[in-house]
């Protein structure tokens, strides 16, 4: 079993409120947008992440974290990525692979909008944890937190904090 924390568009900014949550965590996901190295620098220090970059993201990002991560963890195949959208309106960039090839868990981040939605037509359960820095225009920051155990994605929790706290 592994404990999962997904976040997503910190845009430069992470603190000790999304930091206690990390070290809860076996993994740390993170779905791009992540702003600057101090916030990778910070995760990792506490375990393991897996990230993408995002569109804002400099070159020193884009060197460390590929556009789309696709692995496997215990037996439930992931793919993340920064901008994904959700069913029935993905980008056209993956729309047709995904469709071909639909991973169990497909992530992505960007809109700053917390999404959780199962897409009956390919079968794969789409996470968008909105996003947990404090640029942009959400009201509250979020975040998830699940467990993946052989084949099952359970447990999951939304997380919220408020913005500029």
């Amino acid at each position: 079993m592994r404990k999962i924390l997904l976040l997503s568009d910190t845009h430069g900014f992470i603190d000790d409120k999304v930091l206690n949550y990390c070290r809860q965590a076996d993994e740390v996901w993170h779905a791009g947008d992540i702003g600057n190295m101090l916030v990778v620098d910070q995760i990792k220090k506490i375990t393991k992440l897996r990230a993408v970059y995002g569109n804002i993201d400099d070159k020193i990002i884009r060197s460390e974290f590929p556009l789309d991560n696709i692995f496997s963890i215990e037996n439930v195949k992931v793919w993340i990525t920064h901008i994904g959208g959700y069913p029935n309106r993905y980008n056209q960039r993956i729309k047709e692979q995904l469709v071909k090839n639909p991973p169990d868990l497909f992530i992505s981040g960007h809109s700053h909008i917390l999404k959780v939605q199962f897409d009956k037509t390919i079968n794969l359960l789409h996470l968008n944890p909105g996003a947990i820095g404090n640029y942009g225009i959400h009201q509250v920051k979020t975040m998830l937190r699940f467990e993946i155990e052989k084949t099952e994605i359970k447990n999951l929790e939304v997380i919220e904090i408020k913005k500029n706290t």
